[in-house]
């Protein structure tokens, strides 16, 4: 049995991660480290953790020794925690789910924690860092074409997500009276994801220069991504096809689709859903996920679980609200 910790366990992403890690069987104990709400219990922060609710938040960490620590701080906290190294024995698993290690940086060996791309390098690793959200879907999405190196010309994608993808933080965009019924784009061709969408394509397809072409969308919901991809392909239909169910065979939480792809059928899941079209001589993918689990903290413990010799799919056995 494990002992876990997670630093900024009262924002969306670390409340998340605390329902995963109080229900993960391979989790003895859970240690929730918020300045905010040290001394309150779960529940305040949390109030569908009223079975938790005898449970408290701490103001710091312990000096443990933890078997993993979960960072789920505001970016550039998680690197000013590193930096205090005491905090952190060598030996203990730490998932940044922040940006700050997505890129290496020549001081930290963090190892980029998408699973589907590089699950064969986490086993053992002690530093891994969580891709983003948006990044997420997107890769998933382009993988197999990076690939097979089908990416020639330029690649289309926009994308909209829930509320929830900004964080708890007050901002005149996350107001429900502006929200509702309301879509907006927001850094279109800069979000800061696509930086390390590229490095995953200079990995997979190292010719392949070109910067995807993305154009965000704040959504009139709460949780969920979905994606739509089209680029030139020479592939056919059925070769593409069957690259994409190749590519993910061994996948536990990236399916393919023969219909059209939806939010409900993923949200509250760590699943991933794909649908895979050629028109013309254009691919076109569309990708939906939940942006708080598969695009964030149950792809945090689904990095735990490689990473520490466990079975990947434990603890994320998770149905969707699909009504």
């Amino acid at each position: 049995m494990l002992r876990a910790a997670i630093i900024g366990a009262a924002g969306y992403t670390g409340g998340e991660l605390l329902r995963l890690l109080l229900n993960h069987p391979a989790i003895d104990t859970v240690e929730a480290v918020s300045s905010s709400h040290a001394g309150q219990s779960f529940c305040k922060a949390h109030p569908d953790l009223l079975a938790f609710a005898k449970q408290s938040f701490v103001s710091a960490l312990s000096e443990g020794p933890h078997d993993v620590v979960f960072l789920c701080g505001g970016h550039g906290e998680s690197r000013r925690l590193m930096d205090q190294h005491q905090l952190y024995h060598k030996n203990t698993l730490i998932i940044d789910l922040s940006q700050d290690f997505r890129l290496p940086d020549g001081e930290h060996d963090f190892v980029y924690g998408l699973p589907e791309a590089f699950g064969s390098m986490l086993p053992g690793k002690k530093r891994i860092a969580n891709p983003g959200c948006f990044a997420t879907a997107i890769q998933l999405a382009i993988l197999p074409l990076a690939a097979q190196g089908w990416l020639s010309d330029e690649v289309h994608i926009t994308g909209i997500t829930g509320s929830t993808g900004a964080g708890q933080k007050l901002q005149d965009t996350l107001h429900f009276s502006w929200r509702h019924d309301n879509l907006s784009v927001y850094k279109p061709f800069a979000h800061q994801h696509l930086a390390e969408i590229q490095a995953t394509l200079r990995t997979l397809q190292p010719e392949y220069e070109k910067t995807p072409l993305f154009i965000p969308m704040r959504g009139p919901f709460t949780r969920g991504i979905l994606v739509s991809v089209h680029t030139l392909c020479k592939a056919s239909a059925d070769t593409l096809i069957r690259a994409y169910d190749a590519y993910y065979e061994d996948a536990p939480f990236v399916h393919r689709t023969t219909e059209e792809a939806d939010l409900k059928s993923v949200v509250n899941t760590n699943n991933a859903l794909l649908s895979v079209e050629k028109y013309g001589s254009h691919a076109h993918i569309v990708c939906c996920l939940d942006n708080l689990v598969k695009g964030a903290s149950g792809q945090a413990v689904h990095n735990m679980n490689l990473a520490l010799g466990l079975p990947e799919t434990m603890g994320l056995g998770l149905k969707p609200s699909a009504f």
